[in-house]
């Protein structure tokens, strides 16, 4: 299950991010993992969170990015639930790129919830990424 949080800069995407991240820490049976660029959520998130740097992995595109939760789903059955920060920073603007990984995500991950931070207005956003709106 993809869930998106899409907003202009500024709009509490985070905020509502890290609320979500907080409540599955106390909710979820498996593992939860974030994912960002740049570490700054070190002391906003649970220390039962597994906290990952794309900038460490050299992640830099959506087809790197979906490798990359592909491996983690492939070598942790107990990730229940995957957040992610900033996906525009982590693979780009290209926002029929970012629709065409989100279809494979979700097929790749039907039993997981993953949820993204879009930093763009909903108008901007193709059909394709606008179905991912909760």
């Amino acid at each position: 299950m993809i869930n998106l949080i899409p907003g202009k800069k500024g709009t509490g995407k985070t905020k509502i991010l890290v609320d979500s991240i907080k409540e599955a820490v106390t909710t979820c049976k498996g593992n939860v993992v974030c994912i960002e660029r740049g570490m700054k959520l070190t002391y906003d998130i649970p220390h039962k969170v597994r906290l990952v740097d794309a900038e460490e992995y050299g992640i830099s595109s959506f087809d790197a990015f979906y490798g990359f939760v592909a491996g983690m789903l492939a070598g942790n059955y107990d990730i229940q639930e995957v957040y992610v920060d900033g996906i525009l920073k982590i693979g780009g603007r290209d926002y029929e790129a970012l629709g065409a990984m989100i279809e494979k995500l979700a097929m790749l991950a039907k039993d997981i919830k993953i949820v993204l931070t879009v930093s763009a207005d909903v108008e901007e956003l193709p059909a394709k990424v606008k179905a991912f709106i909760k």
